[in-house]
């Protein structure tokens, strides 16, 4: 059975981005386009989608190109069936894998912290604006 392809807009309303993210992610080598239609059209997979919804999820973490490219290869080696990666490689890529993980619940936490100063400070006007009445 061989996979859907989806055209460009339907990826861009599955995943929430724009056709010009997307295209930008394809020209930085984050994800390409597992097919091109006869007319040259850019096709892509649901493991594409995937693919770009990791990219979506690390964006508000802050991570670079560089690392979402870097974090992308790592999984893509775990998940090589072809070639699975074993002994010394696979502890390799599962530590470089934990140490994403951990920078990304370092990150949510900041984040988590910002908004609670982001929403006491709302509180705060919401407060004042109340006492102007």
């Amino acid at each position: 059975m061989t996979e859907r392809h989806m055209q460009i807009g339907e990826v861009a309303e599955r995943t929430g981005l724009s056709l010009r993210t997307i295209r930008h992610y394809e020209e930085v080598g984050l994800v390409i386009p597992s097919a091109r239609s006869k007319g040259g059209f850019r096709l892509y997979t649901g493991t594409d989608v995937e693919r770009l919804m990791v990219i979506r999820r690390m964006k508000p973490l802050g991570f670079s190109l560089e690392e979402m490219r870097d974090l992308l290869e790592i999984t893509d080696r775990i998940a090589a069936t072809d070639d699975p990666p074993a002994g010394e490689e696979k502890e390799r890529l599962r530590e470089r894998l934990d140490a994403y993980r951990k920078i990304s619940e370092a990150r949510c936490e900041t984040l988590r912290a910002r908004l609670e100063m982001a929403e006491d400070f709302a509180a705060t006007l919401r407060r004042r604006l109340r006492a102007t009445d």
